[in-house]
């Protein structure tokens, strides 16, 4: 018979968080969103749930990237995000450059319980702070398979990679690598 969705297209909202749907935090699934046409409800998969407790507050302005899906018997359109981040307090321009620094943070049950979800929240203010949030790809990844040196982070620049290193750490390396980027050989 098949599924009882189809899915339609990927999409891109932007607008301001109202609040996550359930009953306590652990129950969160889904995330309300108002755009300019209403309010619309995005389902959260379970990665994307702990992260964003913690880090999401009502009246910010994000991003979700979504996949929309219809039932065709009821009409029903389901949005399922993949993406959540903030554009309120760090703005993200359409004309990024090519990025050449990625950063792996595993959302997998033990990092999170050892910290990770402050790791990330972390790593993110302080990117965000010293404006490189822009310039460095942010993947939430699976078990990294050092579980025991948890929360788990590997910084990758060009090729070299750097394991277990503190976000100012981290935004210090940042500030090097892309200074031949700037004329005034400082970020601001």
């Amino acid at each position: 018979m098949g599924e009882k969705y189809q899915t339609l297209s990927e999409l891109n909202l932007e607008g301001h968080f109202l609040g996550f749907v359930g009953d306590k935090p652990e129950k969160y699934k889904h995330l309300r969103l108002a755009i300019p046409s209403g309010d619309v409800k995005v389902k959260l998969p379970k990665d994307l749930r702990c992260s964003l407790v913690s880090t999401l507050v009502p009246g910010e302005q994000i991003r979700v990237s979504a996949i929309s899906k219809l039932n065709p018997r009821t009409s029903e359109l389901k949005l399922t995000a993949y993406r959540v981040q903030p554009v309120g307090f760090c703005p993200i321009h359409n004309h990024l450059p090519e990025t050449t620094a990625k950063i792996m943070v595993c959302q997998k049950s033990g990092c999170i319980k050892r910290g990770g979800k402050g790791l990330l929240s972390k790593l993110e203010k302080t990117l965000c702070d010293r404006g490189l949030l822009e310039k460095v790809k942010i993947e939430h990844t699976d078990c990294q398979k050092r579980c025991s040196s948890a929360p788990n982070c590997v910084l990758i620049l060009g090729k070299k990679q750097y394991r277990k290193i503190h976000p100012d750490a981290i935004a210090s390396l940042l500030e090097n690598h892309f200074k031949g980027c700037f004329k005034t050989g400082k970020i601001v």
